[in-house]
């Protein structure tokens, strides 16, 4: 067991590690919390479907904004670790206040103020581990790092049915999310570290913000069209579940698949991730497409709820596939000095097109069926993916040839 821990941290710096505990307790936390959101709202504030549907739109569009503004203004100020500790600071401080409320505005304002929380740090945070990672590690840091986040959401949602189950309020359970969230400020205070001289490149002084607009270069808005593309058909999980719900699959059943999802999610991160840094990103990213596609198609032709099953717990290695990569790619295609912006856009992207992604893929399902929707999805995973083939791909392999010089066959 040491001996694969030893293997899985090779390159990665103890600053990543650390970000990976941090992202483990906060989703333990938030998942302690997010999952009974609805329940309370409906059985002890009285609280309605549109209400729910206004916080969560207010939360998401919150978060989407402040990745962009915290990306340039980490990029502004040189610095990553602060807008870190304010972020998940602000977001485990107010969470657990969701047990004090007592209308469903008082929610809102909860979740509103956790996702500013998460917008702050998310883009300074990624590219601190951009920062801090040699490139040919770079898939691996961010794959470990995702799936210690995936581990968070596995674990919170049973800690909350264990303490359920024995008796505790929906109230309490809020109330205990405030001590993960307290060790989570503890290590980013103790073992995140920056790159030192981090600012000697200006000397102390606060850079002007750089929009970077045109020094990111066509090769990195080409790739965020494709994720935009591709985000477009990826709507929110919930349809899959719906999916498996309608073909047979218990409430019950429905929680067990979503543990296992996330399960298989936090598996593929790791491999995936270090994949990536042997085999080049692009040709990951392209394989996680290719299987989120294929799932969705096979969610749209068939109706065997064995089949569903399986399908839907691949689907959790398209995550796998994508989500470290997309990232390690980002970072190798920009100036470092950018980094924090390009992540801020990068993320932006992504939030922009899931907002309209789920509606779509409702009023497809609705007026046309299921069937419909789910080949939606797939065939713009398959134009994502068609555009993805022009993204040059600078990856751990060009570096490492770069690095050496070009090779000399003997006489």
């Amino acid at each position: 067991m040491r001996l694969m821990v030893r293997r899985l941290r090779d390159g990665i710096p103890p600053t990543v590690v650390a970000l990976g505990l941090v992202s483990f307790l906060t989703d333990l936390s938030s998942d302690m919390i997010y999952p009974l959101v609805p329940v309370f709202l409906q059985s002890e504030l009285g609280a309605t479907a549109a209400a729910l549907g206004l916080i969560e739109g207010l939360a998401e569009s919150t978060a989407s904004i402040s990745k962009v503004l915290s990306g340039l203004w980490t990029d502004r100020i040189r610095r990553r670790k602060p807008f870190v500790l304010v972020g998940y600071g602000l977001a485990g401080a107010v969470r657990p206040l969701m047990g004090f409320a007592t209308s469903w505005v008082h929610v809102a304002s909860v979740r509103v103020v956790d996702r500013l929380g998460k917008g702050l740090r998310t883009s300074p945070r990624d590219a601190l581990i951009a920062d801090v990672t040699s490139e040919e590690h770079r898939g691996a840091a961010y794959g470990l790092h995702r799936a210690m986040d995936d581990a968070g959401a596995l674990l919170g949602p049973v800690v909350a049915a264990v303490l359920v189950g024995a008796g505790l309020g929906l109230r309490g359970v809020f109330w205990l999310a405030v001590i993960p969230a307290v060790v989570v400020v503890a290590v980013i205070v103790v073992a995140v570290r920056e790159p030192p001289g981090r600012r000697s490149g200006s000397g102390g002084r606060v850079e002007p913000i750089r929009w970077g607009w045109r020094e990111m270069g066509r090769d990195y808005w080409w790739l965020l069209a494709a994720v935009f593309v591709f985000t477009l058909g990826n709507s929110a999980d919930a349809f899959l579940l719906l999916r498996l719900s309608d073909a047979g699959v218990t409430a019950a059943g429905v929680a067990l698949l979503w543990g296992l999802l996330n399960g298989v999610k936090m598996i593929a991160s790791v491999l995936g991730g270090r994949l990536s840094d042997l085999l080049g990103r692009k040709p990951l990213e392209l394989s996680g497409w290719a299987v989120y596609a294929l799932v969705y198609g096979g969610m749209a032709v068939f109706t065997s709820l064995p089949v569903l099953v399986g399908l839907f717990l691949v689907y959790g290695i398209s995550f796998g596939l994508t989500e470290p990569v997309e990232r390690a790619w980002v970072a190798g295609l920009v100036p470092e000095r950018l980094r924090g912006s390009a992540f801020g856009y990068y993320h932006a992207a992504v939030g922009l097109g899931a907002l309209p992604a789920s509606v779509i893929f409702g009023g497809v399902w609705v007026t046309t069926g299921p069937g419909a929707a789910f080949l939606l999805g797939a065939t713009l995973a398959g134009i994502a993916a068609t555009m993805l083939i022009r993204v040059p791909d600078p990856g751990p392999r060009a570096a490492s040839v770069a690095r050496r010089g070009p090779r000399t066959t003997p006489m």
